[in-house]
């Protein structure tokens, strides 16, 4: 299956694949240097970029890496690789800096892994993109619009941050990843390179 990918999608999942069995097999002691800390002595500016390759267990991966290929495919396609990287890394920096503040600002003491920010902003885009796309939820079997899928899962981690809801979850740094994807593709439209299409 993984020949069939978009170069940069293949490479995305294989290097958190890869990573997360070396997290395995060190029994997380990557994790002390590599997770997002917040600001402190112990946060490192390049933690913005590696907490995105870190997870916390199967379950939190699989469905993480799901949603890449799901997702990441299809923009890599009409994007292309060199592109479709610059966002998803613009949006997984996005979302550890929203964290950074948000973990500044409660005052939490916590360090934050997994590619959800970057995730987040993938979804963001698809629904913008292919807004009439539908989706099919595993809780709801019912053909869903690919924007009104993201409007509502948008506005449920607002919820969920506010009111501290799912405390072990970064919901703040999920929106984080959706605000950088929304700020990258403002750029590209305002500067008029938002280029973009199907490749076979």
């Amino acid at each position: 299956m993984f020949a069939y990918l978009p170069p940069a999608t293949r490479w995305l999942l294989l290097a958190n694949f890869a990573i997360f069995g070396v997290e395995l097999a060190t029994h997380m002691q990557w994790n002390a240097l590599f997770a997002l800390e917040p600001l402190g002595p112990d946060f490192h500016l390049w933690q913005l970029v590696t907490y995105a390759f870190l997870h916390a267990g199967f379950m939190h991966i699989i469905f993480n890496m799901f949603a890449l290929w799901m997702f990441g495919s299809l923009l890599e396609l009409y994007w292309g690789a060199q592109r479709y990287l610059l966002y998803y890394f613009a949006c997984v920096i996005a979302a550890g800096l929203v964290q950074l503040a948000t973990t500044y600002l409660s005052g939490l003491d916590e360090a934050t892994i997994g590619a959800s920010g970057g995730i987040f902003g993938l979804l963001f885009a698809y629904g913008f993109y292919f807004p009439r796309q539908k989706l099919m939820l595993l809780v709801l079997p019912i053909p869903i619009s690919a924007w009104l899928f993201v409007t509502l899962y948008g506005v449920l981690e607002l919820v969920l941050g506010v009111t501290g809801s799912e405390s072990d979850v970064a919901h703040f740094a999920h929106l984080g990843g959706m605000l950088g994807g929304a700020l990258v593709i403002l750029f590209w439209r305002a500067s008029h390179k938002e280029g973009g299409r199907l490749r076979g």
